[in-house]
């Protein structure tokens, strides 16, 4: 085997990758800026595979591959970055995606995200959601919020991850963070458990439960600032979502909490720029008002919308507004944003061809 596990893991970081792909039957593939790039290295067989596996993995981890077929963990590359891991079985040969975490944490500013948001920090409870599709870079953006409490705010901030992605080193904070599977079985058991620690803030690596989203409200309505991350695509969405997981005989309940403990719901998307440099952030930014609060309530989310859009000076923002800017911009083409948008009707004049008729919107 001539290909080494730390060769590659220091492409990924010189190349400023955001994945690593090893898999048999091609050689190891590296994402850059949303594309994937075939290494001009050999076809990799089993043994390659096998071995560049147990170069990252513990035998703990390994067993773990052998009995459930996959495990995640992560670890840190020296001092240049951090990977977050799975690794997994496929056609009866082992599989590995490596995601780089950067060391250095960005400000909001440098994510693409308004002075708005910095603003929802500071609330001293209540829920902030965080989301977007898989590789939109909520870790990131909840990794730097965290950071931006841990420096300015003197609190005991616990954060809940699978697996712990960024390390924060306590600085006007304390940072307690647990990792499920190896500090505390389950999201939902960590949760409660960190109640009786004394937290003044948490995050939630993933609320996708029923056990863990009651603890995560909870918590918000207790007299805690939460945080969590969810994989939808616009704000009302994202309430749904929330609202669906529980029985139908609780759902006026909730809603009534879910509109007294909501402060706030960013969701992003990257999109890949024109220039092909990387990718730009699309948002949808709401922002919890009493006419935000009144629409929940009476699960008219189909509103929010029109509320986002005419809500700008408090810092709301529509995604399809935010794609339209990016267009204008010339940051990113009218065919991406045509696919990212949420009303496709604003965006038809870029609706890619088909049979030489415009796509439907």
């Amino acid at each position: 085997m001539s290909v080494q596990m730390e060769d590659l893991l220091q492409v990924v970081v010189d190349e400023n990758g955001s994945d690593l792909h090893i898999r048999v039957g091609v050689p190891p593939v590296i994402r850059l800026h949303g594309k994937l790039i075939h290494m001009d290295l050999p076809v990799l067989n089993a043994d390659d595979t096998e071995s560049l596996m147990k170069a990252i993995t513990s035998e703990a981890h390994i067993q773990k591959v052998r009995e459930q077929g996959g495990t995640d963990f992560g670890f840190a590359y020296g001092d240049a970055s951090r990977f977050r891991v799975s690794v997994f079985k496929e056609r009866g040969n082992y599989g590995i995606v490596l995601r780089q975490i950067p060391n250095r944490l960005m400000s909001l500013e440098q994510i693409g995200l308004p002075p708005s948001v910095k603003d929802l920090l500071f609330r001293p409870r209540g829920l902030i959601l965080v989301t977007g599709p898989t590789g939109s870079g909520k870790t990131t953006t909840l990794a730097s919020m965290i950071d931006i409490i841990n420096m300015e705010e003197d609190c005991h901030i616990i954060t809940i991850e699978d697996p712990i992605e960024y390390y924060h080193p306590h600085k006007k904070s304390i940072v307690t963070q647990r990792e499920v599977g190896v500090d505390v079985p389950d999201f939902a058991e960590a949760l409660r458990r960190g109640l009786r620690q004394d937290p003044d803030c948490i995050l939630v690596g993933e609320m996708r439960d029923l056990e863990t989203m009651e603890a995560a409200i909870t918590a918000a309505e207790t007299g805690h600032l939460v945080f969590g991350t969810m994989h939808t695509t616009s704000a009302a969405r994202t309430i749904d979502r929330v609202l669906d997981v529980f029985p139908p005989d609780e759902q006026s309940q909730v809603r009534s909490m879910i509109s007294e403990s909501i402060r706030g719901i960013v969701c992003q998307q990257l999109i890949p720029r024109k220039d092909g440099t990387g990718r730009a952030v699309a948002l949808e930014i709401l922002m919890n008002t009493p006419a935000v609060s009144n629409l929940i309530r009476e699960r008219k989310l189909f509103q929010i919308p029109s509320i986002i859009q005419t809500s700008k000076q408090q810092g709301m923002l529509l995604l399809d507004n935010s794609l339209l800017e990016l267009v204008n911009s010339s940051l990113i083409d009218g065919v991406e944003a045509y696919y990212a948008a949420d009303n496709k009707a604003h965006f038809s004049k870029w609706a890619p061809k088909i049979d030489g008729l415009a796509a439907e919107g």
